[in-house]
């Protein structure tokens, strides 16, 4: 049964939550089918493999590429805890996953992050990134009654 935009983004960030809890940083992402059903969760893995394109919607992408067709692709739904950078946005334009939905936005990740190294925020939303593509992506956020939630996991973390 396929549930409100809320309840997805919410289990994206308690994702993000086990990325932190497991040494990396603190994003999480989740692949949600037509019907509503998750299909695949990630976590940031940049640090624990040191893969410095382990970003979790940059993973997500590559699993999902790998176990689906870019026709299923292209109706489904990434949920994630920030906005992707221009990566993430990148390898879900290359997946062809048609639809992207984060809690946060990239300007208030940069605001937790100041000019930590590890996290070299650009100023580059998503949806600009995918407004130079030949696909009509869309993109649905941020969520302002979210967005406490979605930092509260940076908290700390950005020393």
């Amino acid at each position: 049964m396929k549930k409100d935009h809320i309840y997805y983004l919410e289990r994206a960030i308690e994702v993000s939550k086990k990325s932190r809890s497991h040494g990396n940083t603190p994003f999480g992402a989740i692949l949600v089918d037509a019907d509503g059903n998750i299909l695949l969760e990630q976590e940031n893995i940049e640090i624990s493999t040191h893969k410095c394109t382990g970003h979790a919607e940059t993973a997500l992408a590559e699993a999902a590429s790998q176990k689906y067709s870019k026709d299923f692709l292209w109706n489904c739904t990434l949920y994630t805890s920030a906005e992707p950078c221009a990566m993430c946005s990148g390898a879900i334009y290359w997946a062809n996953i048609g639809h992207v939905v984060y809690a946060m936005t990239e300007k208030r990740l940069l605001e937790l992050t100041g000019s930590n190294e590890q996290n070299p925020t650009f100023s580059l939303p998503c949806r600009d990134v995918f407004s130079h593509g030949q696909k009509d992506i869309k993109v649905t956020g941020p969520f302002p009654e979210l967005e406490e939630k979605a930092a509260a996991v940076h908290k700390g973390y950005w020393k």
